[in-house]
């Protein structure tokens, strides 16, 4: 028999199932090893029904993380017998193909049971700074990115494999911190699993399923009526990506079309997949169309299996929104990012009022740096950085901004104490915003040093970086101009930002994001608009009038002569 819940109920319910997520989440902040999980939360926990259903994820949840593993946990789940899971095992893998989408995020997956039965998953997975391998955006397959898991238990009824531990740690730089990072998991599990069976039992629910059925089946729904609001229709977009140097960019073709209730979001016509770290695959795609489907027609639509059940994806195998193992995937933000912003193109004429222009932070900035300290103890430290948000017909673009990543800057004392570098500066760049009736938000520059005194690191330091936007830069919408692009030097000469710089102390490294697309007609902005920006130092003197047509002497004339 299927138990009805009252709106209250189900209200108590769903709020508890996001508290529960949200503290495996807490464990794994308070235990982690690496500032990247720590500090700039790029990681994701949920849980699912027995079916391998979304049921919630954290507050703080990744949509690329998010969007990947409910789509990947539920092909997992309905690939493995029920009668073969047992309390107390865990699961892990990091198979790009079958979740997120390279090597780094690695997915820890258990069973959940309630009074002997099966009833549901819980899962964590996070991006490890350190899986070994070449790292790069420039490798060419899969096998230079570093260490490939297969879905495998690394605990059985509660006992740890040793050996799959000790293979995992002996594949990569500083298995201390990856150890670390895997039992930080395995606690959210942990905690996630004990919460939900007191919740079962305080409610007395003998599973998740009804309750499975009610939270998808309302969420379905409301997304459905919001899209079934627009006017039925195909819209399209194109939009054109850089490759890396030499190579000629690539283009990602997007249909849109709304029929009624239902969205199908088509990407025939992309470029075929590349010999370099930038192809993605199909659930990280994924995940981003959905970022942007939500995010348009229904933002504060709880995140579960229902909010994706409109959606129908085509993104032909073979090409980078698609690609085909053994591609390298290492940098698949880097086009994987631009999903939710060519579905933003797309629909920009139909919905003016539910899109924002393209932003500097499309794709994040991953930065890699690792290699040796003076005393012989290695280091291999991740932080990504944002860039300019774009600018919307109502507002402003504001920040430096992670978008639509969800992740956090990692603050500069932390970025010092995990690598031997010293941070000289960290500012807004003038000028970098897209100009527009509605401004793009600026870029930002770090400028960076590894000392060459006390605290010097062994030579070489190596760098890879995983960016975008350094030839084509972030654009304006309905007559907006593009923000400033990217920018990489070394000692003041460009340095190649696809392949791996070696360093050595007393380099110096400049790494400026791109600043946010603008919106609208820049000659519309308000007077004080710019006159705002004049003062804040957003804006020279000199863009101003050459861009707004803004002259701060003529303007005072003006006013004196009124």
């Amino acid at each position: 028999m299927t138990r009805a819940f009252d709106p209250i109920t189900l209200e108590i319910l769903w709020r508890r199932l996001i508290s529960i997520v949200d503290e495996a989440d807490a464990a794994v902040a308070r235990t982690a090893f690496s500032s990247l999980l720590r500090d700039a939360h790029d990681y994701t926990c949920m849980f699912t029904d027995r079916r391998g259903r979304e049921l919630a994820q954290g507050t703080l949840a990744t949509p690329g993380q998010s969007g990947a593993m409910a789509l990947g946990i539920k092909q997992l789940v309905q690939r493995l017998p029920a009668e073969g899971f047992r309390p107390g095992d865990v699961y892990v893998t990091n198979d790009p193909w079958a979740l997120a989408g390279h090597l780094n995020d690695v997915c820890v997956l258990s069973p959940i049971f309630h009074h002997g039965r099966l009833c549901g998953f819980t899962a964590c997975i996070l991006h490890h700074a350190d899986i070994g391998g070449r790292v790069a955006s420039d490798n060419q397959d899969v096998f230079e990115e570093g260490l490939f898991i297969p879905l495998v238990k690394l605990y059985e009824a509660g006992t740890l494999n040793q050996s799959v531990l000790a293979m995992i740690l002996a594949n990569v730089r500083t298995p201390e911190q990856v150890n670390g990072d895997i039992r930080s998991q395995v606690a959210a599990n942990h905690v996630c699993t004990a919460q939900v069976q007191r919740m079962l039992e305080e409610y007395g629910l003998e599973d998740l399923d009804a309750l499975a059925d009610e939270i998808i089946g309302r969420s379905e729904a409301s997304l459905r009526a919001a899209i079934a609001k627009t006017p039925p229709g195909s819209y399209s977009a194109e939009g054109v990506i850089e490759q890396v140097e030499g190579e000629p960019d690539l283009r990602i073709r997007c249909a849109v079309t709304i029929q009624g209730s239902d969205i199908h979001i088509d990407l025939s016509g992309s470029s075929p997949q590349v010999r370099w770290g930038g192809n993605v695959v199909y659930n990280f795609t994924y995940a981003y169309v959905h970022m942007a489907v939500k995010s348009i027609f229904d933002p504060d639509l709880p995140n579960n299996d229902g909010a994706a059940m409109p959606i129908r994806l085509t993104a032909p195998e073979g090409t980078v929104v698609n690609c085909r193992f053994p591609a390298a995937v290492a940098a698949r933000m880097q086009i994987g990012h631009f999903m939710t912003e060519i579905i933003y193109r797309a629909l920009a004429d139909a919905l003016p009022a539910r899109v924002v222009a393209a932003g500097g932070g499309t794709p994040a900035t991953m930065q890699v740096m690792y290699g040796r300290r003076g005393d012989g103890r290695p280091f291999h430290a991740v932080m990504i950085r944002g860039g300019g948000l774009g600018a919307s017909t109502a507002r402003d673009g504001e920040g430096s901004f992670i978008f639509p990543a969800n992740g956090a800057n990692t603050p500069v004392e932390i970025l010092e104490s995990d690598a031997p570098l010293i941070v000289e500066r960290r500012e807004l760049l003038a000028d970098s915003g897209g100009p527009g009736r509605q401004r793009g938000a600026l870029g930002r520059r770090e400028v960076i040093r590894l000392p060459d005194g006390d605290g010097a690191p062994q030579p070489p330091v190596q760098l890879a970086l995983q960016s975008g936007r350094f030839r084509l830069p972030p654009e304006g919408l309905a007559g907006g101009k593009p923000g400033m692009r990217a920018r990489f030097l070394v000692n003041g000469a460009p340095g190649n930002p696809y392949g791996l710089t070696q360093l050595k102390p007393g380099d110096r490294i400049v790494m400026d994001s791109a600043g946010g697309g603008g919106y609208g007609d820049p000659r519309r902005r308000e007077r004080a608009a710019i006159e705002r920006d004049l003062v804040q130092g957003k804006v020279s003197p000199e863009a101003a009038a050459r861009e707004y047509g803004y002259d701060k002497a003529k303007e005072a004339d003006d006013v004196t002569a009124r």
